[in-house]
């Protein structure tokens, strides 16, 4: 049996305490602090963003995005970026173009 350098250990000790960007839906509903089933109601709502285009999986940063501008944090914010984000994202969806 082949045993580990202290290297190796270390690298995969450093990558297990790197939070992922990428989330799954139970990760990402935690991260909220909310069920999975509140999660997709959120999603439903339009109150956080739905899953990376052709992935299962939540940006993390797009989440902090929308909550940020949900709760008031960052008056800067007023909601445009997370809106010119909905708005590609609808028209993808419908196949008609974003109004900018």
């Amino acid at each position: 049996m082949r045993r580990k350098n202290n290297k190796t250990t270390a690298i995969h000790r450093v990558i297990a305490e790197v939070a992922p960007r990428l989330l799954t839906r139970e990760q990402a509903a935690a991260y909220c602090g909310i069920g999975t089933t509140t999660f997709t109601a959120w999603i439903r709502r339009g109150i956080i963003p739905g899953p990376v285009s052709e992935t299962h999986r939540f940006d993390r940063k797009a989440i902090d995005a929308a909550l940020d501008v949900l709760s008031r944090i960052d008056g800067k914010l007023e909601g445009n970026a997370f809106d010119r984000w909905k708005a590609r994202r609808h028209a993808r969806q419908t196949g008609g173009s974003p109004s900018r």
